[in-house]
């Protein structure tokens, strides 16, 4: 191929694509220039920090072959920065003596390893052993020694025997019984056979 016999527009696109191409190249090595530690140093920057985003997760605690809860979330993240998994769509179980004594469904939670607790958020219902069903906005578990307290538009109720609407519930640790507190509304019914 002759430069010289090559009409004056192949010639223009060829400087032109000449062009292009180095300046192409440059950005190219530059920005690996620029950024070829950008990757390192944020994973530096993290530590052994990890994260993880799944679906059907289930977490249980059991020492001495008895378990004391279980919780699954149709989703779910992990955080280990701060070793808490947040769930979404969460059903779960508490247990005394290996048997159930309280199940519980909520939009959300989040269970914290390192202090050991457990919090339900939104549209939390509760139901206990004996029958007794719960509604709140939020419910609060550290561990099996201490007692449950479910708060924000309380409302308990026992079959047509009982009705109860408050601010929070305390939950005994071993479930049986219960206290009610703050703006308070209760009705005992007379069982009619």
């Amino acid at each position: 191929m002759d430069w010289k016999n090559l009409p004056k527009r192949k010639r223009l696109y060829i400087i032109a694509s000449c062009a292009i191409t180095a300046i192409l190249a440059w950005a190219f090595i530059t920005a690996g220039i620029i950024t070829h530690d950008f990757n390192r140093k944020q994973v530096e920057a993290q530590g052994d920090s990890q994260e993880a985003v799944a679906s059907g997760i289930i977490l249980t605690e059991t020492k001495n072959d008895t378990k004391y809860w279980e919780i699954y979330g149709e989703t779910g993240k992990w955080d280990s920065n701060n070793g808490v998994a947040q769930l979404d769509k969460v059903i779960g179980n508490f247990y005394k003596n290996n048997e159930v004594s309280m199940s519980f469904e909520s939009s959300k939670g989040t269970y914290d390893s390192n202090k050991g607790d457990i919090r339900l958020y939104k549209d939390t219902f509760i139901v206990l052993k004996d029958g007794i069903t719960l509604n709140a906005d939020k419910l609060h578990w550290i561990n099996s020694d201490t007692p449950i307290v479910a708060e924000g538009h309380v409302v308990v109720k026992k079959g047509k025997q009982f009705l109860s609407k408050a601010d929070k519930i305390v939950i005994s640790p071993d479930y049986s019984s219960f206290k009610i507190s703050g703006n308070t509304v209760s009705k005992v019914y007379e069982d009619k056979k």
